[in-house]
């Protein structure tokens, strides 16, 4: 019996390397279901060449209605967190594992509630991840949280067991990135009983990325 074969985003990912060829062919991308309810791609934004990539989970509420990842209270903590760091903003391109916003309707309201994405839409998701960084040829990747970290390193990888450390890029990036960096996505540092104590720890594990650039 045949097995169904898994559905990516390969057949829309252009053979370009160019941000601004990627990002518009991105629009169009239907490689998994979450297209349907998105309100459109939320593609990665920055500098390209850039020394240092942060990469995400997904969108949210924010970054699907602006088309622009990270501008939500997320990306501003993030942006103050690398501030404090030593981390140049300017000088970084900021990306998600997923391009489009998955969510669940509150059951009173309008409200949409972020949800985790899948396995299948991490992989689905991932050939905009790997033209993103042969395009951008970053030389540290930092992964903010479970997701982004599954998606570059393989579900096996755990953020809790290797928070702050520099670690070597996997063998099919040739090179680039180096390096890559595992902490926690801002996110849960908003969601934290102690906001200032998670918000120390995260700067603490990006003081490690001007060490690299």
């Amino acid at each position: 019996m045949a097995t169904k074969t898994q559905r990516t985003a390969a057949e829309f990912v252009p053979d370009s390397r160019s941000l601004d060829r990627l990002r518009s062919a991105a629009l169009g991308c239907q490689g998994c279901d979450l297209y349907r309810d998105a309100t459109q791609t939320v593609f990665g934004d920055g500098p390209a060449p850039a020394k240092v990539m942060m990469l995400g989970e997904q969108p949210g509420d924010r970054e699907d209605v602006a088309g622009e990842p990270f501008v939500g209270p997320a990306g501003r903590l993030l942006d103050r967190a690398l501030e404090e760091a030593g981390v140049d903003r300017s000088q970084v391109y900021v990306t998600n594992a997923v391009k489009h916003f998955k969510f669940v309707r509150a059951e009173r309201g309008k409200q949409r509630i972020h949800k985790k994405p899948s396995r299948g839409e991490i992989v689905a998701c991932r050939p905009w991840l790997v033209a993103e960084l042969e395009a951008v040829q970053p030389s540290v990747v930092v992964l903010l949280g479970a997701t982004a970290a599954s998606s570059l390193m393989g579900p096996s990888f755990r953020v809790t067991a290797h928070r702050g450390e520099l670690l070597p890029a996997p063998e099919e990036f040739s090179g680039r990135p180096e390096r890559v960096l595992a902490t926690v996505h801002p996110s849960s540092v908003l969601r934290a009983p102690d906001r200032d104590e998670a918000f120390a720890a995260l700067v603490k594990d990006l003081r490690a990325v001007p060490d690299v650039i």
